[in-house]
């Protein structure tokens, strides 16, 4: 399993947006679904800093990842700019594998 997992820190006031264009229904978990390979996204609000957020997206492997990211670049540039204008950092933590015993 490929994992991505990014951290953001939302502007305040945005907070509800954001978890809707980055939540389990939101505009990247829809685009998502469009690629094969794709399991799932978590949208994670820390409880001490509630404007810092972790995502992280669960694909099947790296090359359907970079498949999928190869031919939607015009669709995530498209919702990357909905999302800068709700956050103030954002940062990529970087991508994951699990281990054999999980």
């Amino acid at each position: 399993m490929h994992i991505v997992v990014w951290e953001f820190h939302v502007r305040q006031g945005c907070e509800a947006e954001f978890e809707r264009l980055y939540g389990p229904e939101g505009d990247w978990v829809r685009l998502f679904r469009s690629g094969d390979g794709f399991l799932k996204t978590e949208l994670l609000q820390d409880s001490a800093a509630p404007s810092r957020y972790l995502t992280i997206d669960r694909w099947t492997s790296q090359p359907a990842y970079e498949a999928f990211r190869q031919s939607h670049t015009e669709q995530f540039q498209a919702i990357d700019q909905q999302g800068d204008l709700l956050t103030t950092r954002e940062t990529p933590l970087g991508v994951f594998l699990l281990t054999p015993d999980s």
